[in-house]
């Protein structure tokens, strides 16, 4: 079901509770807080808008660091009082230079990367591949990869040649969770260009093995 504007339910000091999150990945990026005009200018302008509880004005993310967050779908709630927003991030969404405003871990609580073991990579890039020839078949609506197959191949190869040249700087500065993350990017970009192409994982393997197996090795 599709809302108007209007029927977001604001609290008594006029603000509703805004989720962002990355609209690949699903990443929680931040909590802010909307009034009716950030809204409106967020729908308006397809960038964040918020309002700061601090400050008492509007604010645009990214306005002054760059870091802007192109918005590719806004959801709200059952009960009105919420709101989602996919967004497409431009950098890192905490002022701190963090990707995630939520980068700080709760002392004594579980750890699901200490809990569980690291899947082989081949499986996790097949279904990863699966997925994405998923989305381009179907196109769901809100989905991230569906927004760079309807852009189309020129979108796609924009994002590899920024992704790359995040790759790039975040091994220069000696970051090693930054360049997993951009690692991670570059990957996911590089299979959308794939299955847009449509070269399959198969055929890359092969060519990788026939250089594993000394022809081109050098």
């Amino acid at each position: 079901m599709k809302l108007k504007p209007l029927d977001v339910r604001f609290d008594e000091r006029g603000l509703v509770p805004a989720v962002v999150q990355d609209a690949r990945t699903r990443e929680v990026l931040t909590l802010a807080y909307m009034n009716a005009e950030s809204l409106a200018r967020t729908l308006a302008e397809g960038e964040t808008w918020f309002w700061s509880r601090s400050r008492q004005e509007l604010w645009h993310k990214g306005a002054t660091s760059g870091h802007t967050q192109r918005v590719v779908s806004v959801r709200v709630d059952c009960d009105s009082d919420a709101v989602v927003l996919l967004v497409e991030p431009h950098g890192p969404a905490c002022h701190t230079g963090e990707r995630t405003c939520f980068h700080n871990e709760v002392e004594g609580a579980p750890s699901g990367a200490e809990s569980t073991d690291a899947e082989a990579i081949g499986p996790v890039l097949e279904r990863l591949y699966a997925v994405i020839e998923g989305r381009r078949r179907e196109m769901p609506e809100g989905s991230y990869t569906t927004y760079l197959f309807e852009k189309g191949l020129n979108k796609i190869l924009k994002k590899v040649g920024e992704e790359s040249a995040e790759t790039i700087i975040a091994a220069k500065d000696g970051d090693t969770a930054a360049l997993t993350s951009e690692t991670a990017d570059l990957v996911y970009h590089l299979c959308v260009l794939l299955v847009e192409r449509g070269l399959t994982l198969e055929r890359v393997a092969a060519e990788l093995a026939r250089r594993a197996g000394g022809k081109g090795a050098e």
